[in-house]
């Protein structure tokens, strides 16, 4: 609740500055919002069911400063309320108020500087992502809601689809991305992405440094990386990064992630979509030291669209060291103004990619929504 307890703290400057930087009568404005509900169960132990209702209004403001500069603005806030039943008859409420994002960018035709409250995310790969650094995608979420970070993103388009990305981080004491340790209070973070064509694609190279909280020490962390997608009459893509976590008395200090990854729509029907991506991630003594600890996983996405209005899916994982499938399986109708959800899904009750034992490296924490064997609905009213 501290973005929401800063945010509220914040309300009365912001819209001061809202009203000076985008007069009615200059500015273009677009209120609109999402409504949200959803009912699940699984087999825990007791039998859990799980109502959520969630309300996302959002305020996107613009305005045009002449000679091919905008400025342009977004507020958006989640609220949301849980209610849990473990034994059926006494309910275990919850309910919060936050900010979602809330942004003010200035741009051009070829360059953009956005700060705030934002959603900062690249990459090539889809499921398995080493450049997961900045949100928490679930890519079996309908609604593909990850938390943002603050701080300040620079962009600039080259000729020839070359762009350069710059970023300022600050006040993001929660972890994010793959982090299990926060950043320092009071400490910046930034890095910066270079993306060029490479052959039939891109590709790009990223970098990133911060300093850790690690109970009462401060240590540094470094992260590098490559990736690349190409169009070779099939997707072709490949994403590997590197970490140093900057402890000379850790034991594996480097971690090594790699993701390798094809998709290829087949004409059958009203067209397959299959996606197949390999993951590898190891902990190290060294850069390029051997040893340490590592894991594997398989990931297999299908999408069939049944017509205009419905399609099915299903997500298949496979933890290679500990032997456990995840499995998740969806259909979807889309109109105008409605989404409808039914999900089943098929996992370890601990629905953890990797065990948290010591040694070994960080794998983010599935999303709980779906531990365990059980269904979900899902309806979303977007207005």
């Amino acid at each position: 609740m501290r973005r929401a307890v800063s945010f509220a703290l914040a309300a009365p400057v912001l819209l001061l500055a809202v009203t000076a930087l985008f007069p009615p009568p200059a500015a273009g404005a677009d209120l609109r919002s999402q409504l949200s509900g959803w009912f699940s169960l699984n087999n825990a132990a007791p039998s859990t069911p799980r109502l959520g209702l969630r309300w996302q209004p959002s305020l996107s403001l613009d305005r045009s400063l002449g000679a091919g500069w905008k400025l342009d603005a977004e507020m958006t806030m989640a609220a949301s309320v849980a209610l849990d039943a473990p034994s059926w008859r006494c309910a275990d409420a919850e309910g919060t108020l936050d900010p979602y994002r809330l942004w003010l960018r200035l741009s051009s035709r070829r360059f953009e500087a956005r700060l705030g409250l934002q959603k900062i995310n690249f990459g090539s790969a889809t499921v398995f992502r080493p450049l997961m650094w900045f949100d928490r995608i679930d890519p079996r979420d309908p609604l593909q809601l990850t938390d943002g970070v603050t701080g300040l993103l620079l962009r600039y388009f080259f000729r020839g689809n070359t762009n350069l990305w710059l970023w300022g981080l600050y006040g993001n004491d929660e972890p994010k991305g793959w982090e299990t340790l926060p950043t320092a209070r009071r400490s910046p973070e930034f890095g910066g992405r270079f993306q060029a064509p490479f052959f039939s694609g891109e590709a790009a190279a990223s970098a990133h440094f911060r300093r850790v909280a690690d109970g009462t020490a401060r240590t540094g962390e470094s992260r590098f990386a490559l990736d690349g997608k190409w169009d070779l009459g099939f997707g072709l893509w490949v994403e590997a990064s590197l970490v140093h976590g900057g402890d000379s008395a850790e034991a594996l200090p480097w971690q090594h992630a790699l993701a390798l990854g094809v998709d290829y729509t087949f004409p059958w029907g009203n067209g397959l979509y299959m996606m197949a991506e390999q993951f590898l991630v190891r902990s190290a003594p060294a850069v390029l030291g051997a040893g340490g600890n590592g894991a594997s996983f398989s990931a297999l996405l299908a999408r069939y669209p049944l017509g205009l209005l419905d399609s099915l899916n299903a997500v298949f994982y496979y933890d290679w060291r500990n032997g456990q499938a995840y499995n998740f399986a969806s259909w979807q109708r889309t109109t105008d103004r409605w989404q409808f959800h039914l999900m089943a899904f098929w996992n370890p009750r601990q629905s953890r990619l990797v065990p948290a034992q010591a040694g070994d490296p960080q794998v983010p924490e599935a999303n709980t929504s779906f531990a365990g064997r059980g269904f979900q609905l899902m309806a979303v009213w977007n207005i």
